[in-house]
Parts: C-alpha cells; sequence; structure tokens
C-alpha cells in the first residue's frame, strides 16, 4: 500500500509529526465513524477519538508495520474504546489539547459529524444500538471498513479475544444475518 510506504519513510526520517498527521488525514474519518457507531453517541466518541490522537502520537515511532497501519489505528481505536468503557470516570474531559496533532483530530471530528446525523444514519444506528459492544465493532469493521475477515481477527485478537475469534466472527456474522432479517422495517444491510 502506497501510504504504509509512505508513513514507513516518514518515521525512518523521524517525521513522526508528518506521518500521525497523515495517518489522520486519511483514515480519521472512519476511526470517528467508527467510534460514534460502537460507542453510541458523540460526545464519548470524541473523548477516545482524542486519547487515539495521542496513542498514535507516543506509539507511532514504535509501529513496526507488521500489520497495515490502517489495522493497526484500528487496534489503538478498540484499545481506547476499551479503557474509556471499563472507566469512563477517568477520561471524562481528557482531550488532545497540546498533543502535536489536535488540528487534524479536530477537522476529522468536525468534518465527519454531519453524515452521521442523517435520517439513513439514525435508523443503523438504532439497529446496531440493540447489538452489544463486540458485536456492533464486529459489523462496523467488516460492513462499514470493508476490513477483511483476517483484518478483524487482527484486531480483535490484539484486544485479548481468545483464539477462538474466527469461530466467534463466523457466529457473530450469523447473529448479524438473523437481526437484520427479523428487523423492524427489514432494512437490508450487507454483511
Amino acid at each position: 500500500m502506497a501510504l504504509d510506504d509512505e508513513l514507513r519513510r516518514l518515521i525512518a526520517e523521524g517525521s513522526h509529526h508528518a506521518a500521525a498527521t497523515r495517518a489522520f488525514e486519511v483514515f480519521g474519518p472512519e476511526l470517528y465513524g467508527f467510534l460514534v457507531h460502537t460507542m453510541g453517541n458523540e460526545s464519548d466518541a470524541a473523548e477516545v477519538f482524542s486519547e487515539v490522537g495521542e496513542n498514535v502520537w507516543s506509539a507511532l515511532p514504535k509501529f513496526g508495520f507488521r500489520c497495515s497501519a490502517r489495522t493497526w489505528l484500528y487496534v489503538l481505536t478498540r484499545h481506547a474504546a476499551a479503557r474509556f468503557r471499563r472507566s469512563p470516570w477517568n477520561h471524562r474531559g481528557r482531550r488532545a489539547g497540546e498533543s502535536q496533532i489536535s488540528d487534524a483530530i479536530d477537522r476529522v471530528r468536525t468534518a465527519t459529524a454531519p453524515w452521521l446525523r442523517t435520517d439513513i444514519k439514525d435508523r443503523f444506528r438504532a439497529l446496531r444500538d440493540e447489538l452489544d459492544p463486540d458485536d456492533r465493532e464486529l459489523l462496523v469493521l467488516r460492513v462499514d471498513r470493508d476490513l477483511s475477515w483476517d483484518d478483524v481477527a487482527r484486531v480483535m485478537l490484539a484486544c485479548g479475544l481468545a483464539r477462538g475469534a474466527v469461530g466467534m466472527l463466523q457466529r457473530a456474522r450469523l447473529r448479524l444475518l438473523q437481526a437484520t432479517r427479523t428487523s423492524p422495517g427489514n432494512v437490508a444491510m450487507p454483511v
């Protein structure tokens, strides 16, 4: 992937600020959208997204490209969301603030929010809200972000799931298919 090569070059040159900014320009909107869908509201998503920015900035020099940058960013995003869910009172009011990529984070957050409030998205959001958090994350990663099942498994395994993740992913896929067939209004969602 050309972006991975570009990021690898920037990191090798020691241009971590440029690499982090570029990663957020490309993947920020989809990561923020993922958080809005999985966190259930924009306020919590914004909190977690800011933490993701801080995490990317601090972890980028150590990123070894053992997977694509996109997959790695989803791993960091899921970790930040899991930490937020475990102890949200520790994260309230936390913002990237003085971080060197806060401008990129703010641009993504303001540019992405309007399309997330459309009527169609609200109907899909209501259906997604009926799912438990793990199933919701699976749905967003596989359907909305079009990650391969292998990349979904990498993201989920990096967050501490047992080695039986592939079977769990297949069971979740079947539950999602069943939920879309029995949902009110029978709104079709590709899985």
